[in-house]
């Protein structure tokens, strides 16, 4: 990280013979290296501290004083595990949070790569760093779900540019461990590439046992944020990691795993904490990191404490702590005025010494982005019409004594393998005489293959949906009606991506989400939220029983969540590792079922 300040300059403000250019006054400074509240005044030059103490030598005709008196100065929050694609964009996500304080967040770079490869992400990293705040990232090494040419995608020579730029600061999340626990060479030779470079290894380990936690953590993992017991963050912690407690949209897990600070009494110097990519409602409810350390406090935590976590301990883990994460001399003055210490919201935050913020609103600029400039993958490859086939969107189902392996949603996310006695009319499923159960099918948008699947307890009064939102962002389509389900995928294609709902030939939801099938373009914030609320509340209204559509959409199509998901190669299940239903290619139609 490249300060503008020089350093004999901050020495000259320092010593008051070079007047500062920002002069906070009276308040009181949120020490986060000793842990002490301390009455003093900072002085700021350019994009750095120079001063902290009493003195006002450093006071000249043209600085700006702002008076903090009765306030309190904290250092910037820091995101370390942010997903700017909930919706939101990495423009819009920060015209949001860093009103509320977030002065740096660390990205997760998923669906950027995989439709932009290694050029086109550079070429956007480039052009976002005139966004105010820090904006960094961490480069994913596998994606969230197997399919066809990923290891020549995520290949050695691209994934080391990436780890190289300033702007990485390592890998992200192997949502996939065992890839890890069974010693994968391809990740095991980048662990040690990181390593060389002196950068970090986000991890994600759910449903690891502490065993099986030993030879992840010997792959070269530095932290994980997957927790969900006071117990299970035990284990990460005692086990050297960098253990980041989670409250997020889909997952509000701080009131238990808070219990290992309130009740373990342990050293929390290795702890952070993460929001870890929540919908857009969710932030606008509950707010960001602010709303981490809101939350904390109330059940428990020490305010120090708190604040250490997303900030000191935050730089710290991410090898960034001479920058950033504390207000002292030399730092990039990345700070917050605070009015109390009870709702954590900032009346003015300062980001690289300037005034980005006040009463939570942006008062610095935003960079225009041609977010399509850098994508390789055309959004489908194929005619509109193909997806007009109502066939497409039926289970084949030729031998009506098999029972068909339905999945079955236990909650949000996880979901089991239910097999059902379905009648079969003209080899395909009838699902007329089974409420609550709608078919699905996952059509890649280059038009080389379907998977299909068959779900229950999702939306049982669907007649058609059709989704680019999901982590493999092909075309997912859902619904009772083969019909309504041809008409929303259509016009998805027509949107170049996207989500639409139909009751019946009647649109009655329509999201575009032109940016890698993922995101809005909008640069407000509020255009994320209104298409989250109108989308889940849609669904809802059809028999959606859960809280948080976007993560199930998701996580529907990875690999690595337990009971059955739909991915590239056709039905999985996890657990058996076995494909229940091939995908088939779309110019056949023809099926192989595993019996």
């Amino acid at each position: 990280m490249d300060l503008i300040a020089q350093r004999s300059e901050l020495i000259e403000v320092a010593k008051g013979i070079r007047p500062a250019d920002l002069y906070i006054k009276g308040g009181t400074v949120i020490n986060v290296y000793s842990g002490e509240f301390l009455k003093q005044n900072i002085a700021v030059y350019k994009d750095s501290i120079a001063y902290i103490g009493t003195s006002e030598a450093s006071i000249g005709e043209h600085t700006k004083v702002i008076d903090a008196e009765g306030k309190y100065v904290s250092p910037g929050f820091i995101e370390a595990h942010a997903h700017p694609w909930v919706f939101y964009n990495p423009v819009s996500m920060t015209e949001k949070v860093l009103p509320l304080g977030t002065t740096t967040t660390v990205n997760d770079n998923l669906f950027f790569y995989l439709h932009m490869g290694a050029k086109g992400f550079k070429e956007m990293v480039k052009d976002l760093k005139p966004l105010p705040g820090n904006f960094f990232w961490l480069a994913r090494l596998v994606s969230q779900a197997d399919y066809p040419g990923e290891r020549e995608w995520y290949n050695h020579k691209d994934i080391r540019e990436l780890l190289e730029l300033d702007e990485v600061l390592g890998s992200a999340e192997v949502t996939r461990w065992p890839l890890l626990y069974n010693g994968d060479p391809f990740l095991l030779d980048t662990m040690n590439f990181i390593k060389e470079l002196g950068k970090v290894s986000d991890g994600h380990t759910a449903g690891c046992s502490y065993e099986k936690l030993n030879a992840v953590v010997a792959s070269g993992v530095t932290a994980c944020h997957e927790a969900i017991t006071a117990s299970e963050a035990f284990d990460r912690l005692r086990l050297g990691m960098w253990t980041t407690l989670r409250n997020s949209s889909l997952r509000p897990d701080l009131q238990e795993i808070i219990k290992l600070i309130t009740e373990g009494n342990v050293n929390t110097s290795r702890i952070l904490m993460t929001t870890d990519g929540p919908h857009p409602s969710f932030i606008e409810k509950e707010g960001f990191v602010d709303g981490l350390v809101r939350q904390a406090v109330e059940l428990g935590v020490p305010v120090m404490t708190a604040i250490q976590m997303v900030t000191i301990n935050a730089a710290t883990y991410l090898r960034l702590d001479d920058y950033i994460g504390g207000l002292a001399p030399g730092r990039k003055a990345d700070i917050l005025l605070l009015p109390n210490l009870e709702d954590f919201r900032p009346e003015i935050v300062i980001a690289s010494g300037e005034i980005a913020a006040e009463k939570g609103r942006l008062t610095v600029s935003l960079p225009e982005i041609d977010w399509h400039q850098y994508i390789v993958r055309q959004p489908f490859a194929f005619s509109k019409s193909l997806l007009e086939n109502i066939n497409l969107y039926r289970y084949p189902h030729p031998a009506e004594h098999d029972p068909v392996p339905v999945v079955y949603f236990k909650s949000n996310v996880i979901t089991q393998r239910k097999d059902t006695e379905l009648p079969s009319v003209n080899g395909y499923a009838d699902l007329s005489g089974h409420e609550g159960l709608v078919q699905a099918a996952l059509i890649d948008r280059n038009g080389e293959w379907v998977s299909k699947g068959i779900l229950e307890r999702f939306a049982v009064n669907l007649d058609g949906m059709a989704s680019t939102y999901n982590t493999t962002t092909e075309l997912l389509v859902v619904g009772r009606d083969p019909e309504a389900m041809a008409k929303a995928a259509c016009r998805v294609h027509e949107m170049g991506g996207g989500i639409a709902i139909l009751d019946g030939n009647e649109i009655v939801v329509e999201i575009p989400l032109p940016f890698t099938g993922m995101m809005t373009t909008n640069t407000g914030f509020n255009a994320a939220v209104e298409y989250h609320d109108q989308l889940l509340s849609a669904l809802q209204e059809r028999g959606f029983p859960f809280h948080d559509i976007l993560y199930t959409l998701l996580f529907l199509t990875c690999d690595f969540l337990p009971g059955l998901r739909l991915v590239p190669y056709g039905l999985y299940e996890v657990k058996t590792d076995d494909i229940l239903l091939h995908a088939s290619p779309l110019d056949t139609m023809s099926y192989q079922i595993k019996n």
